[in-house]
């Protein structure tokens, strides 16, 4: 069993910052794509950001040029620094990680975290 294990929430106001990370607990898996989702109360769940293995990134409209996704590939981590936090920005973000298993059949696998909750007051 894969856990990703995030870190990072917490409470802040309005035009600070935080940073994320994510990790899975075991590697037996390659990975392909890492990424953070974030849904607010009563909303879906959206894309914040997402990393493929050779770097290419990818935002959601509401975040860009305000948070950075990144990659430690050594470390098989991921992270999100969050800079000019609104509070339209508090939710629960999840962590997700893609890739295949080592062996065959080489199947997919898409894993997803328990989430970490950011509150920004105003």
């Amino acid at each position: 069993q894969v856990e990703l294990v995030e870190s990072g929430g917490g409470l802040v106001q309005a035009g600070g910052s935080l940073r994320l990370s994510c990790v899975p607990s075991r590697i037996i898996f390659s990975i392909n794509a890492m990424g953070w989702y974030r849904q607010a109360p009563g909303k879906q769940r959206e894309l914040v950001a997402s990393i493929t293995f050779d770097g290419s990134t990818n935002y959601g409209d509401s975040v860009k040029g305000r948070f950075t996704i990144s990659r430690d590939n050594a470390k098989n981590t991921v992270y999100l620094q969050m800079t000019s936090l609104k509070p339209e920005d508090t939710a629960v973000y999840y962590c997700n990680v893609q890739g295949l298993t080592t062996a065959p059949p080489f199947n997919k696998v898409n894993y997803w975290g328990k989430g970490t909750l950011v509150t920004v007051s105003s």
